[in-house]
């Protein structure tokens, strides 16, 4: 029993190891934990804070101080009041109308622009608004329909309105010709609203001060950032996000409760690993010692021969599944001693063969290896569970001592990747394959996961979609392959346990090499189909390795400027307003699919009723946080 002793000493010190203060900590995390409520708007939490003691001052930076006011919700921007519409915390974007134009476009307080001023480090407009000058105190004009009437001291004013987009930069300048175009007007001020709302007013001269007001009075938008990214990264590891006063930083504040039970948790986890270390190796000396004894009659299975004892358990384990099984000489046979080679990569030769039927088939031999087998049964036994139409047939094997070969459906057109980059078309643009023909491919693929995630029995993970894993056939019907990094997972489980990294650089979703970003799932597959549609709308790859490899430009990052802005995308081949719409619904689905968070990332099932559905149904996604460590040339061509 000695050696229990060291083990509860251990436990000892542990536990009961140097005191340290945590308290103030803990209550931070907790008030931050807290939510505003005011009116109708709810559960608002960080960059905000208010209310009294709801959230204090070290809950969010002090740019994004709130108050309830009669059930309304306020902030002040740059010394000005505004009333609170609605906060979107999963866009990060507020709606606003300043307090002394709410249901009222005479004022009678001193006239101030709408302006930002330094808050521009913060706040942002949103693009979905403008400026609106409105002229006071003018002398009548003759033709002139913008108009609208205010009593100002017992005498009524003429008073114009103009809707156009105005900069910061130019305002005093246009101001001064306005003024001067309309009669010499007394006053004037520069607000926001929505080009929706400005619009109306362009085009329905009827009721105009009413419908001044709405406009005015239905606000404006703003995005805010607050080191979002860094929030964001906190929740990640169950922190609340907030901020110091005295040093202006971001903070994340930890449950000190929870760290203080995981001290306890870990001292008597180690404690009984230890002991359960002890009883372990009692239990191998024992065997060890019966295999002393009997070692004159006991024969042992070599590498090589427990390699394939082992697969052919499996074989046999899985029987009702697993595809048939080719001798390594009729391999020979249906490729007539592999004479006709359709492809080559790190893994081995494609060569093209014939099933004694007469049916065409592509043979992938595997090169030598003397690994145990691991990602060649994962194929065999994925893709033996597998029958959908865009799901490559896997029609046999072959495994004999270290030959190793897959038999698969012949695909007349190869590979996806041929098209997209030019790798065999290089006099042929990417136009070669129309936009409805990619809209089509898109489909297929998303199809086909969908029913690897849902569809099967057994879920299957996928880990490496991209491109040179899509097969087309003759009538460019997308089919997935390589199963090989496949992982199988029972429906009613939500996260995989995955040691190490899978996939192929440029298409593994964040969480699959760090952690941080959360679990593993089959939302990771749904980025790397997300990343692989870029592509494919692109006609290039996300990941340009040529130009620095320290800084790796994304193509992600250009498209998604022409998305938020509205305008057409910088792709090529577009040329009808149909091919425009599938171009912009491949994209838009294609941003969803790669969010940093996967929780944010939609099912399979969804993305095809995305692409199925109408374009004006998808929302604009945010913007991906897109990152990946720098990696020298050759690791952009190598499997993790």
């Amino acid at each position: 029993m000695h050696f229990l002793f060291p083990n509860i000493v251990f436990l000892i010190i542990f536990v009961h190891g140097p005191s340290i203060s945590v308290c103030a900590d803990n209550e931070k995390y907790h008030n931050c934990g807290k939510l505003i409520e005011c009116g109708n708007i709810r559960d608002i939490g960080y960059p905000f804070w208010g209310l009294g003691n709801t959230r204090p001052d070290y809950c969010g930076p002090p740019n994004f101080q709130l108050s309830c006011i009669n059930h309304v919700l306020h902030i002040t921007i740059s010394s000005q009041d505004y009333r609170v519409l609605d906060i979107d915390v999963v866009k990060h974007e507020l709606r606003l109308v300043r307090k002394d134009y709410w249901n009222n476009v005479c004022p009678h307080t001193e006239l101030h622009n709408t302006t930002l001023d330094d808050m521009f480090s913060f706040f942002n407009y949103t693009l979905d608004t403008e400026y609106m000058t409105l002229l006071y105190d003018c002398k009548v004009k003759i033709g002139m329909l913008n108009y609208f009437n205010c009593s100002t001291s017992g005498r009524d004013t003429v008073n114009y309105f103009l809707t156009e987009l105005i900069t910061q930069n130019n305002l005093r300048k246009a101001t001064a010709v306005h003024t001067s175009f309309y009669g010499n007007c007394k006053e004037s001020v520069v607000v926001r609203v929505f080009q929706s709302e400005a619009m109306v007013l362009q085009n329905d001269t009827s009721s105009l001060k009413d419908k001044v007001i709405k406009a005015v009075s239905s606000g404006f938008g703003l995005k805010w950032d607050a080191n979002n990214t860094l929030c964001d990264a906190c929740e990640g590891t169950n922190g609340r996000c907030g901020y110091n006063p005295v040093s202006g930083e971001f903070v994340c504040y930890q449950n000190q409760d929870v760290r203080s039970s995981l001290r306890l948790s870990w001292a008597i986890g180690i404690s009984v690993a230890v002991l359960g270390f002890f009883t372990i190796s009692v239990v191998i000396f024992c065997i060890h010692k019966r295999k002393y004894v009997s070692s004159k009659v006991m024969v042992f299975w070599n590498k090589d021969k427990t390699e394939e004892f082992d697969v052919e358990a499996f074989i046999r384990n899985h029987i009702s599944f697993a595809p048939k099984r080719y001798s390594y000489s009729q391999v020979k046979k249906m490729t007539n001693s592999f004479a006709n080679s359709i492809g080559r990569g790190g893994y081995g030769c494609v060569y093209k063969g014939t099933l004694p039927d007469g049916h065409l088939v592509a043979v992938k031999v595997l090169k030598e290896s003397k690994s145990d087998g691991e990602e060649f049964i994962n194929e065999v036994a994925s893709m033996g569970r597998t029958s959908h139409v865009n799901i490559v047939t896997l029609f046999g094997f072959c495994y004999e001592g270290t030959k190793r070969a897959l038999i698969y459906d012949y695909m007349p057109n190869g590979s996806l990747d041929k098209f997209i980059f030019n790798q065999e078309f290089k006099n042929m643009p990417r136009s070669c394959l129309e936009w409805k023909t990619l809209y089509e491919i898109a489909l297929g693929i998303a199809r086909g996961l969908e029913y690897l995630h849902r569809g099967c029995n057994t879920r299957i993970l996928h880990f490496d979609i991209k491109p040179q894993n899509i097969l087309l056939d003759e009538d460019f019907c997308p089919k997935i392959s390589d199963f090989g990094l496949a992982k199988l997972w029972l429906n009613e489980e939500s996260i995989v346990s995955v040691i190490g990294t899978r996939g192929t650089v440029g298409y593994i979703a964040p969480e699959v090499f760090s952690r941080n970003f959360g679990g593993v799932s089959h939302k990771s597959d749904v980025y790397s189909y997300g990343m692989l549609v870029l592509e494919l709308v692109g006609g290039r790859k996300n990941i340009n390795a040529r130009v620095h490899y320290t800084s790796e430009i994304y193509f992600p990052s250009c498209i998604y400027e022409d998305l938020e802005l509205g305008r057409d995308l910088r792709v090529s081949g577009v040329a009808t307003e149909e091919e425009k719409e599938i171009a912009r619904k491949m994209v838009m689905v294609s941003f969803w699919c790669i969010q940093t968070n996967p929780s944010e990332r939609p099912q399979m099932s969804k993305v095809v009723d995305m692409l199925e559905g109408d374009l004006q149904s998808i929302q604009i996604p945010p913007k991906p946080f897109l990152f990946s460590p720098p990696r020298s040339p050759q690791q952009y061509s190598t499997k993790s």
